[in-house]
């Protein structure tokens, strides 16, 4: 009885790591849900908005409106087989009122994020700039 349970372990673990185990940053991958959410900073309003997020082979790209309209982001980035991801986010202010600055609406900008998924879950810290925190939900 012993031998034929070592044998099932021998058998059974290795194909259950392959098939998208600790090990596998596929293990993202799908449709998700960014939430981008900034607070009032530096006489900047604070505001929230969700990014369309498609994870593929581990690579995190999400968007939000089209390039060139004011308020465009794209999400861009790679998620690592431990769940951490180093990603870079650009976009267009929205209105001034929301920029830090009051940059016109339309003026570009970027900034890093450090994140860390877990499953079906995300967070993550901008790095540059105003604080903002990001949150991933699979759909």
């Amino acid at each position: 009885m012993r031998s034929w349970l070592l044998a099932l372990w021998v058998v059974i673990v290795p194909l259950a790591v392959r098939a998208g185990g600790a090990d596998d940053p596929a293990r993202f991958d799908g449709d998700w849900t960014t939430t981008v959410s900034c607070p009032d900073s530096d006489g900047a309003l604070g505001y929230v908005f969700d990014v369309p997020t498609l994870v593929k082979a581990g690579v995190l790209h999400g968007e939000r409106m089209k390039p060139g309209e004011a308020g465009y982001l794209v999400l861009d980035g790679q998620i690592g087989a431990d769940g951490h991801a180093e990603l870079i986010a650009k976009g267009l202010v929205g209105a001034a009122p929301f920029a830090v600055g009051a940059r016109p609406a339309g003026t570009g900008y970027g900034y890093h994020v450090t994140a860390q998924f877990d499953g079906a879950h995300g967070t993550g810290s901008r790095v540059e700039g105003r604080r903002c925190d990001l949150t991933f939900v699979r759909r």
